[in-house]
Parts: C-alpha cells; sequence; structure tokens
C-alpha cells in the first residue's frame, strides 16, 4: 500500500496521559505511514505531570510537512478523569478536523502502528465496513517475557477457535472469515456520521471503546476484523488506564508465575451463545440482541486452557 491515495478524510485520534516516553514512538509511526498527504491527528493530552505536551511539540515540529497535529492540554476533574473523557474529546477534536464526514481512527498513545495502518483502516471502511477492529499485538520492539509471548499464542489459539465456531453458526456477512477478534481502543476506526448517531464515545471509566462498537452496531453499524488491519501495543504492566491491556499483562504475569492453568468458558458454551445471537438477531434484530446479551451472566470459565488443540 505504498503512497496510497486517500481517498476519504480522516483523523487519528488520541487520548494521552503521561505518556511523554511512549508519544514519540506513536508519531514517528504515523510520520512513517504509506497514506499520501498531511495526517491529521488530534492529541488530547490530559491530567498530565509530566512534559507530554513539550515533548508532542517537537516531534511534531520535526514532522511539520508529514504530521498536522493539534495538540490539547485538558484537565478533567478527578470523577472525570478517566479513558472514556479523554477519548471521547480526542474523538470530538477529531470528528472537528474532518467536518463532521469521513473516518475517525482511534489508537492509543502506547501504540506503534506498521506503515499501512491507516491505509488498512481506509481500505476496509472503503470496502464497506463502518467499523474497523485491528488486532493487537504485543511491541516486539520492547523485552518481552519468552513465557509471555507462549501464553498469548495459546491464548490465541483459544480465540481462533471460538471465532471458528461463531463463523460456522453464525455467521457474518460483514464480517467473514478469516477475521481476528479485537475492537479496542488501540486501534478502532469508525465511519463519522455513524460515531454521532452512535452518541460518541460514552463517558465511562473503562470499557468505552466496547460500549461505542455496541452503540455503532446497535445504530446500524457493520463491524470488520480484517486481518490486515493491527497494531502494536507496549508490552508494559504499569499503564494509565483502568482494566486496560497493563492491567491483563499483569494478571497473565501473575498466572504464570504462580504456575496456574488459565480457565476459559468451554466451546460448548461458545455454541450455544452463537446459537442464541443468531435466533435473537433474527427475530428482533441487531440492537436487540446487544442489548440483550449485555445483561447475560458471564459464561462460566470451566475449561482449562490445556484442553486447546495445539
Amino acid at each position: 500500500m505504498k503512497g496510497a491515495a486517500i481517498s476519504r478524510r480522516f483523523c487519528v485520534c488520541v487520548p494521552a496521559r503521561n505518556e511523554a516516553a511512549r508519544l514519540p514512538v506513536l508519531l514517528e509511526a504515523l510520520a512513517g505511514q504509506t497514506v499520501t498527504g498531511r495526517i491529521p491527528v488530534a492529541l488530547c493530552i490530559n491530567n498530565s505531570d509530566d512534559d507530554s505536551v513539550g515533548v508532542a511539540t517537537a516531534v511534531v515540529a520535526r514532522h511539520a510537512g508529514r504530521l498536522d497535529v493539534r495538540v490539547q492540554d485538558q484537565v478533567f476533574p478527578a470523577a472525570l478523569a478517566h479513558a472514556g473523557s479523554a477519548r471521547g474529546r480526542a474523538m470530538a477534536m477529531g470528528l472537528e478536523l474532518i467536518q463532521g464526514k469521513g473516518v475517525l481512527i482511534a489508537t492509543d498513545a502506547d501504540c506503534r502502528p506498521p506503515a499501512d495502518w491507516i491505509a488498512a483502516n481506509l481500505a476496509a471502511i472503503a470496502a464497506g465496513a463502518d467499523i474497523v477492529g485491528g488486532r493487537i499485538e504485543l511491541d516486539d520492539a520492547e523485552p518481552i517475557d519468552p513465557a509471555i509471548m507462549a501464553m498469548r499464542a495459546r491464548l490465541d489459539q483459544y480465540w481462533a477457535a471460538v471465532r471458528a465456531i461463531e463463523d460456522a453458526i453464525d455467521p457474518s456477512s460483514n464480517d467473514p472469515a478469516p477475521r481476528h477478534g479485537d475492537h479496542t481502543g488501540a486501534s478502532l476506526a469508525i465511519d463519522a456520521v455513524l460515531y454521532q448517531a452512535a452518541g460518541g464515545v460514552p463517558p465511562i471509566p473503562t470499557g468505552e471503546d466496547r460500549a461505542l462498537v455496541i452503540a455503532g452496531v446497535a445504530a446500524g453499524g457493520r463491524l470488520a476484523h480484517p486481518t490486515a488491519v493491527w497494531t502494536r501495543v507496549s508490552a508494559r504492566s504499569e499503564g494509565r488506564a483502568a482494566d486496560g491491556m497493563a492491567a491483563a499483562m499483569r494478571t497473565l504475569a501473575a498466572v504464570i508465575e504462580e504456575g496456574r492453568e488459565p480457565h476459559l468458558p468451554a466451546f460448548d458454551h461458545w455454541r450455544r451463545r452463537a446459537a442464541w445471537r443468531r435466533a435473537i438477531r433474527a427475530t428482533n434484530g441487531a440492537a436487540a440482541m446487544l442489548a440483550a446479551e449485555e445483561r447475560l451472566p458471564p459464561m462460566p470459565a470451566d475449561m482449562p486452557l490445556s484442553m486447546v488443540a495445539a
């Protein structure tokens, strides 16, 4: 996708809090994208006490002909100083930059997207998707415990098997196989008109990215997880967002250190869930299905990971 032409307006939207160390990595990766022209970036630096603003400004100055970065130094009150507020503000900035029409592409300050990341997102939108989730991988530029990499590979096998079950029982023409299953704030593109119809990012402390996707699908959006769309995320265990990637890394490290066997919902639960989704959607539509699914109790984690075929 080298030198890919831009067919739609877009803006990369980034919340950042105390990210002076990681922002240069992200901004350099954005400057190296294959799309032509200047790349619009909406950067909401919030509640920071490091030099995130100064560091970002210096990087942007080096790439003034390539990056069109709007930086807002925001201080939210304590009750609102969380991921939902920060991501919502970054997306609002992006929406203003593209004048309400085009594509908003969310990412996080600790990401390092590959060079064709923007082009791959825009290609997926052009192919008919309204919401595009990007697969997340640990950033191999950082030291990562081999045991964590091995455990993540085993978990990837489990989730690939879950997707195969879903594709067999409740396939989606909007999201055909092969596909991944990630749609997080690390890589999430959404049509701007749909974004507004869905109500934007909900101002909740955690899970704001998943809530946005659910609202977008309920509003009629077509969700896709093309394998060509992916990004790298930091493997750090001390993050900025509650219950974010860093928390997941800490949990995974504790499981490995304590020698515990991870347990996950058995595949029969996923078979029943896929059949349930198909039936509810056929009768009441996608919005009703999603609302009903949110009210279901969690599946029991009753299958050891070792039962997943290698």
